[in-house]
């Protein structure tokens, strides 16, 4: 492969609606976890939050599987992005990416997505609490400000199964050296025969977490992992008087089912709204508390969807028309709101409703 450079005010940002991704390598991290690099099939650059998401779309057998994967990758180094990813006991999309996904072969990529990023939630210090590969926005996060502000202070925390399973340990270790104030901290559960460990070992509690970082209470905190992790970490910081407006966490899982809203009812106690979908040409009657994803899909029209909770984004529609109840758990910022947008998966049409699909 010959590449042609160019500067980056040479190249506009990348678009999902417009390029693949093309991937250029595969590296493995752990026994279990593998990044993968991608640039965009025409000169493009990435535009991104540290910390922000995407959602792959994996050709699985015969149909195409969505997934969502955080970036590892930093936007201050935007030729290029990189996903880090566990393959769990029960996986499927990860599982095809550790046994298909190859150097050269083309993907497409929906997002970014998100607001977990100090970007959105900036902070004087930081504490970055994490467990196994909840760590990759935390990594995205640091690699961007070792680039764009090394002087910040960031005490970096991370839980891990043994210290072979630790994520990046090696960069981080390197990335210390020129951020003075990045202070270092591993929680491993195990330590084998072979390991040689210093460090602490067992779970998260809040005696260790004033050991790593004694100014915890000072801090900006964003924490992601398993989510018995960050409930874990959510209740210790509460009991200890944390001011949580101040805590941020990554999560793919709803917080609670979103309650349905009122649907104004005709005699016959029933309503059908008319969902057009203008990019398609159809149109379709959608049943009270019915989701537009959901019409969309008796239409024959296809929208892509990963969590289906109202979280990942991916869903997201413009709305030219009409009104929802949107019920999200956070996949949507309020700016986006404002510009029209909807997520499809939790937006029931409370009249007639027309979307750019």
């Amino acid at each position: 492969m010959v590449l042609s450079y160019k500067h980056l005010d040479e190249m506009k940002p990348w678009s999902d609606k417009l390029h693949l991704l093309e991937c250029l390598s595969v590296t493995p991290e752990t026994s279990d976890v593998m990044t993968f690099l991608f640039r965009s099939e025409e000169p493009n650059w990435f535009r991104y939050m540290p910390g922000q998401f995407v959602t792959l779309e994996l050709p699985v057998g015969n149909e195409v599987l969505l997934r969502t994967y955080t970036l590892s990758s930093s936007p201050s180094r935007p030729y290029a992005l990189s996903v880090t990813v566990k393959a769990q006991a029960n996986s499927i999309g990860t599982r095809w990416m550790f046994d298909n996904l190859k150097p050269g072969m083309k993907i497409r990529a929906l997002g970014p997505f998100g607001d977990f990023s100090y970007v959105k939630h900036p902070g004087d210090k930081y504490l970055f609490i994490s467990a196994g590969s909840g760590i990759t926005p935390m990594m995205s996060m640091v690699r961007d400000m070792s680039d764009r502000a090394p002087q910040s202070d960031i005490a970096f925390l991370n839980c891990s199964r043994s210290p072979s399973d630790i994520v990046f340990r090696h960069e981080l270790e390197y990335l210390a050296r020129f951020m003075p104030k990045l202070s270092l901290g591993f929680i491993v559960e195990n330590c084998g025969r072979t390991d040689l460990w210093s460090g602490l070992k067992g779970m998260v509690d809040k005696a260790k977490i004033a050991l790593l970082a004694p100014d915890f209470m000072d801090r900006t905190v964003f924490c992601c992992g398993p989510e018995p992790f960050m409930t874990a970490v959510r209740s210790l910081l509460e009991a200890s008087g944390f001011d949580m407006s101040r805590y941020h966490q990554e999560s793919f899982a709803p917080a609670a089912p979103p309650p349905l809203a009122e649907v104004i009812a005709g005699a016959d106690g029933e309503v059908l709204a008319t969902v057009t979908f203008t990019l398609a040409g159809k149109e379709a009657f959608c049943q009270p508390g019915q989701t537009i994803l959901t019409t969309a899909r008796a239409a024959g029209v296809r929208i892509g969807a990963a969590c289906e909770s109202g979280i990942c984004g991916t869903c997201r529609v413009l709305k030219l028309s009409g009104n929802v109840d949107m019920a999200h758990n956070g996949g949507i910022l309020d700016e986006e709101i404002e510009d029209g947008y909807i997520l499809a998966c939790c937006s029931r049409p409370l009249g007639d409703v027309k979307v750019e699909v």
